[in-house]
């Protein structure tokens, strides 16, 4: 009976170990000195992409990115790929060149490998939108948290609109 009860505390402990292992923390960092200027910035989308999501990840928000950036992504950008029957991903609608955008949020994921900074992004035209609040994260520029600065967006994909630069 005591080995029964052993293998069941073994068990339990390393699903517990597992669980913590896997698991991610987020948090709204906004008010950070780093990051409070970021919100409310407006963009435009340099080039047509996509809105996705992976079939075996769990986001918060849907992705925005392309080809370029996410391999997994068809390489033309049409509303055929939107349904379309894709191995890793799932396309779910299509964001035009010329799109308007603001950060929304800037979000800190925290794994114990990894932390990601990322901007939470709502589209001007909310109300016509499926899918108005996206992950940005894969049309980002991550190489200036390295030196301690906030990632930024690819310029080939979105820049401040031309009144602001």
């Amino acid at each position: 009976m005591k080995w029964a009860l052993l293998t069941i505390i073994a068990v339990f402990s390393i699903y517990i170990a597992y669980l913590q292992v896997q698991s991610s923390k987020t948090s709204y960092v906004n008010g950070l000195p780093l990051y409070n200027a970021l919100p409310g910035q407006e963009f435009v989308l340099e080039r047509d992409c996509y809105a996705f999501k992976f079939k075996d990840q769990n986001s918060s928000w849907p992705l925005i990115g392309s080809r370029e950036t996410v391999p997994d992504l068809p390489a033309e950008v049409s509303a055929s790929n939107i349904g379309a029957d894709l191995p890793k991903v799932r396309i779910l609608e299509l964001l035009h060149v010329g799109d308007h955008f603001h950060i929304a949020s800037v979000r800190r994921d925290q794994t114990r490998a990894l932390t990601t900074i990322t901007f939470e992004i709502l589209f001007e035209d909310e109300a016509t939108r499926k899918f108005p609040r996206l992950d940005a994260y894969w049309i980002m520029d991550h190489t200036p948290e390295k030196a301690g600065a906030p990632p930024v967006f690819l310029t080939d994909y979105a820049v401040p609109p031309r009144s602001l630069k």
